[in-house]
């Protein structure tokens, strides 16, 4: 997630330099047609160019608002999966007594392994990677028969609670306390999948580079007569906006792939952590995560 304004201008460039680039080819072959043919080709007002570009905002209005709202899903998600997790330590400890605080280090370390492999797996990372400081080697062997990690570990936090259940450590109300957290957190997680997996119309945004371009073109028609470096600046100017816009959206309406403007899973899950261990008065409580340069995992 990005949460700084002091974002180097590489991180703009680098998202539209192609782009650039193809714009940069248009406006000099245009230039150059306009200039051979300038008697056929007929005279385009430039009402038409702004139509179009009047057009294209619209469309950039629209496209940036629906990945906004995915975007922003993602972090109500995560925030939900906060406070499930805070939930379910909370009542793990309430709800057993106190002769069996194993079950409830051993279930609160493993949520946090549950947060840390959601993130990754939504990433396309190794889902049981660095996990091993808080689930058993057993649990470990366990997990990697699974593909969904996160799923696998969600059982391993019902199998604990049904032995619990079983030899009468916890009652019928604490059961289904817990199993509803469990419930939660297992749907926040397909929740999260859900837009991993739901792509963004790409013809949309196929309609979308073809009115830049057509745009382009006409204004390029209607500039007939200005020189060319005067209608290249222009263009490159105008179209950088339109074409950074489109690009901001498709990284936003994407939160879970592993790029700076991401819903930021790691410092959630690494707040998490700390606040999962200060209630289980563990002592290696780390630091919050930092923000590397501009943007924050």
């Amino acid at each position: 997630m990005i949460v700084n304004t002091n974002i180097p201008f590489s991180y703009f460039f680098n998202k539209i330099k192609y782009d650039i680039l193809c714009v940069l080819v248009v406006t000099i072959f245009l230039n150059i047609i306009t200039g051979v043919f300038h008697e056929k080709i007929p005279i385009i007002p430039i009402t038409v160019p702004a139509f179009i570009g009047t057009s294209i905002s619209i469309l950039l209005s629209f496209k940036i608002n629906q990945s906004y709202e995915r975007w922003w899903e993602a972090r109500k998600i995560w925030g939900s999966i906060v406070n499930d997790s805070r939930s379910l330590v909370i009542q793990i400890q309430s709800f057993i007594p106190d002769d069996k605080d194993e079950f409830v280090q051993k279930i609160a370390l493993r949520q946090i392994a549950w947060c840390y492999s959601l993130g990754q797996q939504l990433r396309g990372l190794n889902a049981s990677e660095n996990l091993k400081e808080y689930i058993s080697f057993q649990e470990q062997q366990f997990i990697e028969g699974h593909d969904n990690k996160p799923l696998a570990l969600l059982q391993c936090h019902a199998q604990d609670i049904k032995i619990l259940k079983n030899t009468h450590k916890i009652d019928t109300y604490s059961h289904i306390q817990l199993d509803s957290t469990l419930v939660r957190l297992c749907d926040a997680a397909g929740r999260a999948e859900r837009i991993k997996s739901t792509v963004f119309p790409i013809t949309y945004r196929i309609f979308l580079h073809f009115a830049i371009y057509l745009f382009l073109i006409t204004l390029s028609i209607a500039l007939l007569g200005v020189k060319l470096q005067y209608e290249i600046i222009l263009l490159l100017s105008i179209s950088s906006v339109f074409f950074l816009l489109e690009k901001s959206a498709i990284r936003l309406q994407d939160p879970f792939e592993n790029r700076q403007s991401d819903t930021s899973v790691t410092a959630i899950a690494r707040k998490i952590e700390i606040n999962i261990k200060q209630l289980i008065q563990n002592p290696h409580v780390p630091k919050p995560l930092q923000p590397e340069t501009y943007f924050l995992k």
